[in-house]
């Protein structure tokens, strides 16, 4: 399994992760009007440029799968926790949009 792989996780997997009891814990990294607009129901808000000054909110040995609006800055984040002791970070691949087209078509899209 390749690094990438291992980083990211699809809607698909993760809607399935959420339905069991060891869900995940969502961790929205957008900002707060993005967030505002639409975003996963049981997320969590912390943009991505105020994770360093808020890792204490997070636990380190849990499940974790960051997302933004296309995987970009997700994908940023859960490689940068990685790197500061959080080896089960994730990102959701395609992010919210692609949540939205594969998982849950009742959510706005932007």
């Amino acid at each position: 399994m390749s690094e990438e792989t291992a980083l990211e996780v699809t809607p698909e997997d993760l809607a399935a992760r959420l339905k069991g009891p060891d869900a995940p814990f969502l961790l929205d990294v957008r900002e707060r009007d993005e967030h505002a607009y639409v975003h996963i129901a049981g997320s969590r808000l912390i943009p991505l440029n105020e994770i360093p000054a808020r890792l204490a909110e997070l636990f380190p040995e849990g499940e974790l799968v960051a997302y933004c609006h296309h995987g970009v800055r997700s994908l940023h984040a859960a490689r940068w926790l990685r790197a500061h002791g959080f080896p089960r970070a994730q990102s959701l691949q395609g992010g919210i949009e692609a949540w939205s087209e594969r998982v849950d078509p009742s959510l706005p899209r932007y």
